[in-house]
């Protein structure tokens, strides 16, 4: 469809019947979800989601922490840090059920359908809806939303909805966005959207960080705030949606404060003394020796390991190929040999976690073996540009017998390097020219450098020179965003239905967007033809194929030292919640809990008497 191009699509007493794509592989719909390649779990009518209370009470308040700091009310742009928890403040044009992958349904909208040939999907807004100034929420407000978000939001805006041609408003609560071509995952995509008060955004420039309070439509509002410090959330009394299905049982509580720390042991004292109610443990060695305090014994503190069914994705040390030290593949493999997970695991987690081996981890999406089939098809045509093992090997991390002397591993790597054009030369790698290796790893949190000061000392080895250097997380965001690092550690997340964020993972226009998610800076012509692949697949077989075909070129172009994953979410919290019985695939759905006015005063009153 050519830019300019006015196509009309108008849907006459409301989009009461559910459409079937006619084009293969596009989401199913019907007139209150969408999907991607089956029909949404919950049925029409449904009156809340499965796994929340729909009596739960509201009110209390819940005080949680992070650490890291704020000078900004607006997370849609790459300026500035965005205040924690502040999305809550917009609603949705729909709203995912967490126990369920690949669909969505309305909230914001009343009605979603996407046209017979899959190029374009139209949303027709709910008649109450309102943000929290009174005012109507409109297909103007959604329109404006998503073309500032295109124009000044961050990079990764644009890559997701490039597959859109332009947005045509059909009414005062009727939007259609057309597509360039028929995409699957698009509708699902710009149902994501949160919708902004384009009346309230006239007079202020959307592109710098926002320090006024903002409007919204969404369950709770900015109450008592301090940049850097703390900020509240202020459940709205009169919030629109509270009765709808996609609301009813979730944002509980009625005051969610955060306290900001800039050091992790200083959150964790903080829970410990009772200042902050609820945290998710990250550090495996705090998990296993800091919860012996008192309030765990007596029972005001429980702590718990939920399960999920959740791709763990890729956690590693990222090496930004944009620098010339790691642009060559067998560097890259060398640095990842010379990593002994089995000593860490061992000597640093407590053998909490298990080895990732794939970037789609802990999931059917995971590639295994050597390619055959529909996979082997896809990487044919691309056979001469890659490695022959690829196609004969399976793809296997080294094993150590974990007593940090991984002698095997050193050699190959050093072996590596050799082809590499590296030498040692007076205890040090050098090159040709007789320049060192060496390089910064960076970091955001200093409880990393315990993960990184052993792996450099394996390197030093080697003769590499690596330094860690730990920064603030602002600092630290902004060297991201300019990709101004060498190596650093990340997580490439992956969800069960992989589809457009590949696209700003890997592909080589990615990789030259300021503030976008291609870190490390891969730009090759296989993995851009494989995430088409993967964005096209046009059934649930067809997307296995592509992700193992991606999984095992990126595995092979060794752009990370792949390190581990927890099939858990770890918790600890103060004892005065109530939570729904019924786990949620996620693990994890805060939002779904609420305070127990009656455990919560027995907590506080046994918590004080214990002091």
């Amino acid at each position: 469809m050519a830019n300019g191009e006015k196509l009309m699509r108008v849907w006459i007493g409301g989009l009461l019947m559910a459409l079937l794509l006619a084009a293969p592989g596009l989401a199913q719909a019907r007139s209150d979800a969408l999907s991607l390649m089956a029909a949404p779990k919950l049925p029409v009518g449904f009156t809340h989601f499965p796994y929340v209370n729909p009596d739960a009470p509201k009110g209390g308040s819940v005080t949680l922490s992070t650490v890291g700091t704020f000078d900004s009310f607006n997370p849609f742009i790459v300026r500035g840090s965005a205040a924690s928890g502040i999305s809550q403040v917009w609603d949705t044009l729909m709203r995912a059920n967490a126990d369920e992958a690949e669909a969505m349904y309305c909230h914001l909208c009343q009605s979603v359908a996407v046209a017979p040939d899959g190029m374009s999907v139209t949303f027709v807004l709910r008649p109450e809806a309102r943000f929290h100034d009174g005012t109507p929420v409109t297909a103007e407000d959604v329109a404006w939303t998503f073309n500032t978000l295109r124009k000044d939001g961050r990079p990764n805006y644009s890559q997701y909805y490039s597959g859109v041609d332009h947005v045509t408003v059909d009414g005062e609560r009727q939007v259609t966005f057309h597509f360039k071509a028929a995409n699957r995952e698009l509708p699902m995509i710009l149902g994501q959207l949160a919708v902004l008060p384009e009346h309230w955004w006239k007079g202020r420039d959307f592109s710098k960080p926002l320090t006024d309070p903002p409007l919204g439509s969404g369950p709770y509002k900015v109450g008592a705030f301090e940049f850097g410090r703390h900020l509240v959330l202020e459940r709205v009394a009169d919030y629109w949606a509270k009765d709808l299905p996609t609301a009813k049982g979730l944002a509980n509580f009625g005051a969610i404060r955060t306290e900001y720390f800039r050091d992790a042991t200083v959150a964790l004292e903080a829970f410990k003394a009772g200042q902050v109610d609820f945290r998710t443990e990250q550090s495996s060695k705090d998990w296993a020796t800091a919860y012996d305090f008192p309030a765990v014994a007596r029972g005001l503190v429980k702590k718990e390991m939920l399960r999920h069914r959740l791709p763990t994705g890729m956690q590693g040390f990222a090496m930004n190929t944009r620098r010339p030290l790691f642009k060559d593949v067998r560097v890259r493999h060398a640095l990842a040999l010379v990593f002994d997970f089995e000593w860490e695991n061992a000597n640093l987690f407590f053998d909490a976690y298990t080895r990732t081996e794939s970037y789609f981890s802990n999931s059917d999406l995971a590639s295994s073996g050597v390619p055959q089939g529909a996979e082997l098809a896809l990487l044919e045509p691309f056979r001469d540009q890659l490695p022959a093992t690829l196609f004969t090997e399976p793809f296997k991390l080294p094993v150590t017998d974990g007593r940090g002397n991984n002698r095997a591993q050193l050699t190959a790597a050093l072996a590596l390097l050799r082809e590499a054009g590296w030498h040692v030369h007076d205890r040090k790698l050098v090159n040709a020219e007789g320049q060192p290796f060496q390089f910064e790893i960076l970091l955001s949190q200093a409880a990393f450098e315990r993960v990184a000061l052993p792996y450099v000392q394996w390197l030093g080895r080697l003769g590499i020179t690596a330094r860690v250097r730990t920064v603030d997380p602002a600092q630290y965001q902004r060297q991201m965003d300019n990709y101004d690092y060498d190596m650093t550690v990340t997580v490439i997340p992956e969800s069960e239905s992989p589809g457009n964020e590949q696209i700003g993972f890997w592909t080589c226009g990615s990789a030259k967007q300021v503030g976008g998610d291609n870190l490390m800076g891969v730009c090759s012509p296989v993995v851009d033809a494989l995430v088409h692949k993967v964005v096209a697949a046009p059934d649930r077989a067809a997307l296995l194929a592509a992700t193992h075909a991606l999984d095992r070129v990126l595995l092979w172009g060794w752009y990370m030292v792949p390190q581990w994953h927890l099939q858990g979410v770890r918790v600890a919290y103060w004892n005065r919640f109530g939570r729904p019985a019924q786990p949620v695939r996620t693990g994890l759905e805060l939002n779904s809990w609420w305070i127990d006015p009656v455990l919560s005063e027995l907590t506080e009153a046994a918590r004080r008497a214990g002091k």
